[in-house]
């Protein structure tokens, strides 16, 4: 297993595995996702590769804004991670999120912080297999105003 930071040749293999993250997007949807990452400096995609096939990705940020259960400023923030089916249980998605944390550490973090849907049952366990602690769980409202 090999882990890089995306760069622009890796736009395409990123934005492949994106739409298997976030499903219901154009490619041309995810490609613009993966470059806003690439050109913010608050913010990272990496992505695991082995025998010549990229299998994973991991998008991680510095929230400066309140994160649940958090005390400090910036905290790094897990927005994203996906392992290809055939490569789960074999320790990408580990690798992915500690990369992601070390990157959060040296970009000053002392905290890092992440979120799953409440019936997202699979990444729970991820999330607390990795040490984790929940936080809070929330049920978000919206209302149009006319």
């Amino acid at each position: 297993m090999r882990l890089i930071i995306a760069e622009k040749e890796h736009v395409q293999a990123a934005a492949e595995l994106t739409g298997k993250l976030w499903p219901g997007h154009t490619e041309e949807e995810m490609q613009e996702c993966v470059l806003e990452y690439m050109d913010d400096p608050e913010k990272t995609v990496l992505l695991a590769k082995e025998e010549g096939v990229f299998c994973g990705i991991c998008f991680a940020s510095l929230r400066h804004d309140y994160v649940e259960g958090t005390e400090g400023s910036p905290v790094g923030y897990l927005e994203g991670i996906y392992v290809d089916e055939n490569r789960r249980g074999q320790g990408f998605a580990r690798a992915l999120l500690s990369a992601a944390q070390a990157w959060a550490k040296d970009m000053g973090c002392r905290e890092f912080a992440s979120d799953c849907e409440l019936n997202n049952t699979r990444s729970l366990n991820f999330h607390l297999a990795c040490g984790f602690e929940e936080a809070n769980r929330i049920i978000c409202f919206v209302k149009e105003l006319n």
